[in-house]
């Protein structure tokens, strides 16, 4: 397998930017998604990956080769598109094969490749059936079984479930992932779902108008988003504003317009933040992170509100509470706890490790 450089590449349409300056490594056998809202610019990258777009400026790297200006048949990728762009006049069989009679090869080696990607997907025997005659699951297997059966040095995946039901979505996730182990290709995916870049990736690129706003592990993104838009965009997460009253001993005490106060630790402020003493500064809880304190107990990061909103889902309670002037977004797990409705009191707890600063 191969790693794939985007050496400080933008992208111009005319005099629209679609993206600016990205400059990322995607490493040997990475599963590795781009993740963003609607025309942020993910798939405008991958196509110039994949050739269908040259860049403006930057170069594209294959390991030690440039292929920057290399046309796609010259790539060696195998692409599964969004629609999947499968053949609907050729079989099962005829659709998989396509890539590799391009490329010439023989009967036999078509036949020993073709069955042997069909047996990768879970679709042995289905090699003379019609595309018309397939779920849009067994579709989806079709079009990735047709990228990998030319053994690319690189997969590409663009929004391929974005057309599956909820159910099949998950099922043909895990069997993505499952694939891309065993065979170890240099993955890249393109999704707005952040479900699937969390449950999926080695490491995630998130993006916005174009720029990357931060790479990192799923748990890197999660937990240290680098700022306000990826702490919104990836999960649940209470955006709350307030003024540092105190920076000491490796702490940053905050306080809110609704007169409470909030202590972190200096660790947690985003990369290339400075905080001082008298100014503004925006902090991400995620829900999941807060306890329920004891009615009496008191203490730092101890907060009570009534509850605003009670929401039981079976698996969890999710709770809005109101606290002076601010919301509190929580979520405990379901373990037969007393549920409280609106208009009860409710004491939260706030560990200090789950306080980030955005700046």
């Amino acid at each position: 397998m191969i790693s794939v450089k985007l050496d400080h590449v933008s992208k111009m349409f005319g005099t629209v930017k679609g993206v600016e300056d990205i400059d990322i490594h995607i490493r040997s056998g990475e599963f590795f998604t781009f993740l963003g809202p609607s025309g942020c610019g993910k798939t405008t990258t991958l196509r110039m990956i994949a050739g269908f777009y040259y860049p403006t400026e930057g170069r594209i790297m294959f390991g030690e080769q440039d292929v920057t200006y290399l046309p796609p048949n010259k790539r060696n990728i195998g692409m599964v598109f969004q629609n999947y762009a499968l053949f609907p006049h050729l079989t099962v069989f005829e659709n998989v094969a396509f890539g590799l009679q391009v490329r010439k090869q023989s009967k036999q080696e078509i036949k020993e490749k073709v069955d042997r990607a069909l047996k990768l997907v879970h679709l042995d025997g289905y090699g003379n059936r019609r595309i018309d005659q397939l779920s849009g699951g067994q579709q989806q297997r079709v079009a990735l079984a047709r990228a990998l059966v030319i053994e690319p040095q690189i997969l590409l995946l663009d929004e391929p479930l974005s057309n599956l039901d909820a159910k099949l979505r998950e099922e043909t996730r895990v069997e993505i992932k499952r694939l891309q182990l065993e065979l170890g290709v240099t993955t890249i995916y393109v999704t707005h779902d952040q479900a699937e870049a969390m449950a999926m990736s080695d490491r995630i690129m998130v993006m916005k108008n174009g720029v990357i706003q931060q790479v990192g592990t799923p748990q890197e993104i999660y937990n240290r988003p680098n700022n306000e838009f990826v702490a919104s965009f990836i999960g649940e997460s209470n955006l709350l504003e307030g003024i540092v009253e105190e920076i000491h001993d490796q702490q940053i005490r905050v306080r809110f317009s609704s007169d409470w106060v909030l202590t972190g630790l200096q660790e947690n402020v985003a990369p290339k933040t400075t905080l001082t003493k008298g100014e503004k500064v925006k902090i991400s809880i995620r829900p999941e992170s807060i306890r329920e304190a004891k009615t009496e107990e008191n203490g730092e990061n101890i907060v009570r509100g009534k509850v605003a909103l009670s929401e039981f889902t079976g698996v969890s309670v999710n709770y809005i509470t109101q606290i002076g002037e601010l919301q509190l977004k929580s979520m405990f797990i379901n373990l037969g706890n007393r549920v409280y409705q609106r208009g009860e009191e409710l004491a939260l707890s706030i560990p200090k490790e789950s306080v980030y600063f955005l700046g």
